[in-house]
């Protein structure tokens, strides 16, 4: 076995007494420092009769604060020469500053500003409801493939609300938003006691802590929402649906399986991760060895883990993805008794040695290129602190990878059972260019 190093993160935990958590990790090979603030709120809290309501109030925390005007946080940030953003996930949403190491306090009062006081007024809501709106537009119904598969599938695969709905929103319930949902929404989700503070980089512990308690401590405490289960049972039969997509040059299909809760162990879940990989990471992969070299029945295929591609992104119930283009003239259920054959085999047969290290060793170097990056880094410590209380992943999980044996992967193969799935084929109008699909998570800001 590949020994594989073991990365050091310092990490500093503190709760403050309003229920901010608190995550410190000094670094201090660059004068930058990142900070982070995960919600405990995503896609899938959002109220029924609001679908996008989770998307669309990402975009309000950038339009003024208490203390700030329109734009002076977009003004701060780029004035000190730094980045920001924020996305929407299915469990939680998230906001970032990097900035240098000069301006973490300018960072931490900008961030604190918005937890105490967002600025939400009829007009910012009216105007950030048009640019959602717009987002879809080009993001979704103008665009060939769009919402491909992380709109479309969960209907298939799921029946509850929460799990099923879309979460970019139906533009007449996005347009019947009012000011009192939005002051709802953010007294029920948007409490101290309800987020992740990460800040990572170049900065003394204790100076940063001071910082912290300053800026954050007079926040007011509010309740914090019982946290509700999502969980619904697995489906007992394969459904299939066919959609429309007027502007897809070819036929698509995307097919989806349940995935284990990763509460109940990482190492089954990330099992399904490397499956994935076996399958469709790179050109020796088995379903892109077979289908698209051997029997040339698609243009393009893939597996990933979690509808934005991203693994252990959130909490039970999540969704494997196996999604292909192809020729119109390839009967899909051959695309499907294909993919199904290479499924069957990994699960007798499991990976070979040299296959398994190959994929491990490329997933690794993966993971550390990831999080070498201050910002992927601080992403990464705060998600898995608030999902699964455990920023140490960040750390543990290259080696949690490199000792994956070929029977777990084999066992996770086994579980991709036909009769347990969600087939769901995109039919096109015309077209002829080729695409690469790939997941986007909602709400890029920047």
């Amino acid at each position: 076995m590949t020994r594989i190093p073991s990365p050091t993160v310092e990490l500093y935990r503190e709760t403050l007494p309003n229920g901010l958590r608190v995550v410190l990790s000094p670094e201090l090979s660059a004068p930058v420092v990142a900070i982070g603030v995960h919600y405990d709120v995503g896609f899938r809290s959002e109220p029924q009769g609001r679908t996008g309501f989770a998307h669309l109030f990402e975009h309000l925390m950038f339009q003024g604060s208490e203390s700030l005007e329109k734009l002076a946080h977009f003004r701060h940030v780029q004035a000190s020469g730094g980045t920001f953003n924020g996305s929407t996930h299915l469990d939680y949403t998230n906001y970032f500053e990097v900035v240098p190491s000069a301006a973490l306090e300018r960072a931490l009062f900008m961030e604190a500003d918005r937890m105490r006081a967002p600025r939400i007024t009829a007009e910012n809501l009216r105007n950030q409801i048009d640019v959602v709106k717009e987002e879809i537009r080009l993001n979704v119904l103008n665009r060939p493939y769009g919402g491909f598969p992380w709109i479309t599938l969960p209907p298939v695969l799921y029946d509850t609300f929460p799990n099923a709905h879309n979460g970019y929103g139906d533009f007449s319930e996005l347009e019947a938003a009012t000011v009192e949902d939005c002051a709802a929404f953010f007294d029920g989700y948007y409490a101290p006691g309800n987020a992740v503070l990460t800040v990572s980089g170049d900065f003394p512990v204790d100076a940063a802590l001071e910082l912290v308690h300053r800026h954050f401590g007079d926040v007011p405490a509010r309740a914090v929402p019982a946290r509700p289960s999502f969980a619904e049972p697995p489906p007992d039969r394969e459904r299939r649906h066919r959609h429309l997509d007027p502007l897809a040059p070819l036929p698509a299909l995307a097919i989806g399986y349940r995935l284990p809760d990763p509460a109940a162990g990482f190492e089954s879940y990330l099992a399904y991760e490397v499956l994935c990989a076996v399958l469709s990471d790179g050109d020796s992969s088995r379903l892109e060895q077979r289908l698209v070299h051997t029997d040339a029945l698609v243009t393009d295929i893939g597996a990933r883990c979690g509808l934005f591609g991203e693994p252990l992104d959130a909490r039970d119930p999540d969704t494997l993805t196996i999604t292909a283009v192809y020729p119109a003239t390839v009967d899909v259920n051959r695309v499907l008794e294909v993919t199904d054959e290479e499924i069957a085999r990994l699960a007798a047969e499991g990976p070979d040695p040299d296959e398994l290290a190959r994929i491990t060793a490329r997933w690794v170097a993966t993971l550390f290129r990831h999080n070498d990056r201050l910002v992927s880094r601080t992403m990464a410590l705060g998600a898995f602190e608030l999902l699964h209380g455990r920023a140490e992943l960040v750390t543990e999980l290259p080696a949690m990878v490199a000792a994956m044996g070929a029977e777990q992967v084999a066992s996770a193969a086994a579980a991709l059972r036909p009769d347990s799935r969600a087939v769901l084929i995109l039919e096109p109008a015309s077209g002829s260019s080729v695409p690469v699909l790939e997941p986007a998570a909602a709400g890029q800001e920047a």
